[in-house]
Parts: C-alpha cells; structure tokens; sequence
C-alpha cells in the first residue's frame, strides 16, 4: 500500500515535473528507484497518471508523466487525507508532549528518593 504523503509528493512532483526520468522522480519524492517504480505503476494503473513516449535515445526511452484530470483530483484528495491526518499526528504529538512536561514538573517539586534503600 502507498503512503499518502508519498502518493502526494508523486502527484505533485509529476504535475510540476512531468519530463522527469524515474530515478529523478525518486530522489524528488525520498523513495527508492523501486519503491517510485512501483508507486508510477499504481497511479497510471487508477488512471491517476499518463505515460507518453518522450524522447528515445539509443539507450533507453524517455516518458513523459502527465497528471490526469482524475489525477488532479486524487491528488487534491490525498491532500486532504494527509492534512487530517498530520493534524491527528500533531495532536497525539501534544498530548504527548504535555503528559511528559507534567511528569517532568512534578519530578521536579518532589524530592528525590533514593531508588534502593541504605542497608546498615
């Protein structure tokens, strides 16, 4: 399964990049070569993204990656659904953080005991 954020980054990296080689897409998106080859695979298979021959060299052959209408739309959805869920991240993040600064707080206004007790 594809992590929104890298879905996100994949659509947006295509809108803006669609000449973009796959080992660049992946250095731009933070993937492995496979891991962008496989995600590639999986927009163009939701109809997310075109693949179109760009230029052919006598090594290999270029494509060009363009957003699709739908694309378009999945992209904005996934922006949403990533939203919500930094905003869920960020929540659990301060809670977190509050429970710890009361811990810190009360540790602080207790002495401290000594853990073992002296033996005579």
């Amino acid at each position: 399964m594809i992590k929104d954020e890298h879905q996100y980054r994949l659509l947006r990296h295509l809108e803006q990049h669609p000449g973009a080689s796959q080992r660049e897409l992946a250095k731009l998106v933070g993937l492995s070569l496979s891991s962008t080859n496989y995600c590639l695979r999986a927009v163009i298979e939701k109809g997310w993204v075109k693949m179109e021959n760009f230029t052919r060299s006598k090594t290999k052959q270029r494509y060009l990656y363009l957003l699709t209408p739908e694309g378009a739309q999945a992209k904005l959805r996934v922006l949403n659904a990533l939203i919500a869920q930094k905003r869920q991240e960020h929540a659990e993040l301060q809670a977190f953080i509050e429970q710890l600064t009361r811990e810190q707080q009360a540790q602080t206004q207790s002495p401290a005991k000594d853990p073992l007790p002296q033996q005579r």
